[in-house]
């Protein structure tokens, strides 16, 4: 096999600090103006501007545009890759009290592009393990009789999200937490299921 150009143009994406910022800014799966994502990395807007187009172009981040301004959001196979490379990545080092507060926010609540993750995210994970909601299997957490009833409690279709081409309940180990919790079709939809939720009780 001859060397792959494309895999290394990937790879000296992710290997700049700035667009590795923005990268991991864009893992709450929510889409985000170039001004924003700029401020989020501390780099001139032109210059994330740039990056972006960097991005689109290998395929790790999509672009819509609306009225005067475009929108970016990750590509779902980027995020992915981005969390396992945090996985093994050196932790942050903490330099200012607002970095300290960052973090700790990071690590208590966020979503890992489209699911819960951090500590509430391992322990929405554990709880429904205790419960035997789902099972601990090798590579994914098996939905049991119990759990089919209690997803279908909050207006989940099961059937339409085993039909999805990605994993329908896949194991993802949290960077911060060295844990595992609940992602793929099941994971998303348990997220937008209780966000959902939560907006009609606001």
């Amino acid at each position: 096999m001859g060397n792959n150009n494309n895999l290394a143009e990937v790879a000296s994406i992710i290997a700049d600090s700035s667009r590795a910022s923005i990268l991991v800014s864009l893992l709450d799966g929510r889409m985000h103006p170039a001004s924003e994502l700029a401020y989020m990395a501390g780099i001139k807007p032109q210059t994330a501007s740039f990056h972006l187009a960097k991005m689109v172009e290998n395929n790790m981040v999509t672009a819509q545009k609306q009225g005067r301004h475009r929108y970016y959001q990750l590509n779902p196979d980027a995020a992915g890759i981005l969390e396992t490379l945090l996985n093994i990545s050196p932790p942050v080092q903490i330099k200012s009290l607002k970095q300290s507060i960052q973090v700790k926010q990071v690590k208590q609540a966020r979503t890992c592009y489209d699911h819960f993750a951090g500590e509430f995210g391992v322990a929405l994970t554990e709880c429904m393990l205790e419960q035997n909601f789902i099972i601990d299997e090798d590579e994914e957490f098996k939905l049991t009789v119990k759990g089919t009833a209690f997803f279908q409690h909050f207006g989940i279709d099961l059937d339409s999200l085993q039909k999805k081409r990605r994993a329908f309940s896949r194991k993802c180990l949290d960077w911060s937490e060295r844990k595992f919790h609940l992602a793929g079709a099941l994971g998303q939809a348990w997220f937008s299921s209780l966000k959902s939720f939560i907006g009609r009780k606001g």
